[in-house]
């Protein structure tokens, strides 16, 4: 049985976003579906913006390694959305189509180092803890720091990933027609 998309969660419009929250309609909230369907709870999305802040921009992982941990968990939750978005964020920080495409397959197709981050986001949804092992082989690549940053990261982009899985978020258009233009080379 197919479920259909829940309309009470769509993202909310310009002219029906809410007015304790009209300052982030301009900023990263207004710009992309999966924040306009947070708005649905304003004092949520609010308070999300610190966490966003860290995990999006001043996360010790760098941009590079950030998408591979981003990618890897959209992945991991079947969230096309989150999986989509991010082949265009990837791009933008250079890294090929092979590359990205590797991400969703199997560890031993992937670079060494990606490799490493992709095992320890695979421990994290298969066991809940990054075992000491690929703890230790994380640590020696990103550091100590590193390794929380990836946890972080992990676990901020599954709650976005359960909200579009749930919800059946669209893909924010303009990347939908960037993904028609240029689509993953497999």
């Amino acid at each position: 049985m197919t479920q259909l998309p829940n309309e009470c969660y769509a993202p909310i419009t310009d002219d029906a976003w809410p007015a304790e929250i009209a300052d982030m309609l301009s900023g990263f909230a207004g710009g992309l579906n999966v924040y306009r369907t947070m708005a649905h709870h304003p004092a949520l999305l609010t308070a999300w913006t610190n966490l966003r802040e860290h995990v999006v921009n001043k996360t010790t992982l760098g941009a590079v390694r950030s998408e591979v941990v981003i990618l890897r968990t959209g992945t991991r939750l079947g969230s096309s959305y989150e999986w989509h978005q991010h082949i265009i964020r990837a791009r933008k920080c250079g890294i090929d189509d092979s590359r990205i495409a590797s991400l969703g397959g199997s560890t031993t197709s992937m670079l060494p180092d990606d490799a490493t981050i992709a095992s320890a986001v695979d421990e994290l949804f298969a066991g809940h803890k990054i075992s000491r092992q690929t703890e230790a082989a994380l640590r020696a690549l990103v550091g100590k720091h590193g390794v929380l940053d990836v946890i972080a990261t992990v676990g901020f982009y599954s709650t976005l990933g359960y909200i579009l899985n749930t919800f059946e978020t669209p893909l924010d258009q303009d990347i939908a027609a960037q993904l028609r233009a240029d689509p993953l080379i497999i």
